[in-house]
């Protein structure tokens, strides 16, 4: 394999946009629609396609993800391999869109499924969230009656406890079975979370996601958590893992925060070591974002993959929810075969 790549590529890029059904609302955003840079990786026989949606809270939207592509372009297309992409591209979409075009094409002219090239389980469907998106609490409510009454819920947070609370409430009543979890997606301060977590704990919520903002993770030392924290916006890449230990008890992997499956890999098995739990999550794009998440998943404690759920349209042949669990076919991507 290792020969094959090192002949020349060519590398096509394109930016897609696609609409929400209604606006998503979290802590500080409101989102409409998500742009996508899409890379598909040649060698004149094979293709291999990869999506990145970037991070918007790291200012990594569609033209700054198009121009590290273009940056890398003479690299990748002179033969530089999978993994010499760590060093070549910064993490980001745009390297994630291309690592995971490398998978794809790896799998295509390998004859063998990217699941098993990257030395992991067999894909099995898996339990994946569902996301309510911040609202008032009664539209929660009846949000939460509207979804998979098999999923796990996860509800968006703004950072206002009193109305936060009475949203956990909401949903808790709705749904008084389900899982929950809850994401507030750095809006807390460390004074406000004693009052909200009382409130988490009384509602039976399981996960806490990201309630301080980027640089105040040394708030959390010595803090009790009474439920599993979970680093999102905290845990960029692999360099972060080692400083969350301590102050968060899961780490939330999103390729396009990372830069792609080959680092999320590496993530997800380090937090294990530690002795942490692992998430797998989505910067809200297509299918095709979320089929090598879906791989990655197969190693993850935590599934939150419904990126897809909230577009008006997805690609073809993508991602399906059904009992409360997301199933991703290799059609779409990681495959032996070609993709249409």
């Amino acid at each position: 394999m290792a020969s094959q790549m090192e002949q020349r590529l060519s590398l096509d890029l394109s930016i897609e946009r696609f609409a929400y059904r209604e606006p998503f609302r979290i802590s500080g955003h409101v989102f409409e629609s998500t742009t996508v840079l899409v890379a598909r990786l040649s060698d004149g026989e094979d293709t291999g396609w990869g999506e990145g949606a970037g991070a918007y809270y790291l200012g990594d939207d569609a033209e700054n993800m198009l121009r590290q592509a273009e940056d890398a372009r003479s690299r990748i297309e002179s033969g530089a391999s999978r993994q010499d992409l760590q060093q070549v591209m910064p993490a980001g979409g745009a390297r994630n869109a291309i690592d995971c075009a490398y998978w794809d094409l790896e799998a295509k002219r390998s004859h063998t499924p990217a699941w098993q090239l990257a030395g992991l389980p067999e894909p099995q469907p898996l339990r994946s969230t569902l996301t309510l998106g911040a609202a008032e609490p009664d539209e929660m409510a009846a949000a939460a009656l509207r979804l998979d009454p098999a999923a796990p819920i996860k509800v968006k947070l703004t950072g206002d406890t009193a109305l936060d609370i009475r949203r956990i409430n909401a949903v808790r009543d709705a749904r008084p079975d389900a899982w929950i979890g809850v994401d507030a997606n750095q809006g807390y301060r460390i004074d406000a979370l004693p009052e909200l977590l009382a409130a988490l704990v009384a509602a039976r919520v399981e996960l806490l996601e990201q309630p301080l903002a980027i640089g105040h993770e040394a708030d959390l030392d010595g803090f009790d958590r009474p439920i599993p924290f979970a680093a999102d916006e905290s845990a960029l890449g692999l360099a972060d893992v080692e400083g969350l230990v301590g102050r968060f008890d899961v780490v939330n992997i999103k390729l396009d925060k990372c830069g792609g499956l080959t680092e999320g890999i590496a993530i997800a098995r380090r937090a294990k070591a530690l002795g942490m739990g692992v998430m797998v999550g989505n910067m809200m794009g297509t299918s095709l974002s979320m089929a090598p998440s879906y791989l990655l998943g197969q190693l993850c404690d935590i599934v939150d993959l419904d990126g897809p759920t909230f577009l008006t349209r997805d690609r073809p042949g993508g991602v399906t929810y059904s009992d409360g669990k997301v199933h991703c076919d290799t059609a779409i991507w990681g495959g032996s075969g070609k993709m249409s």
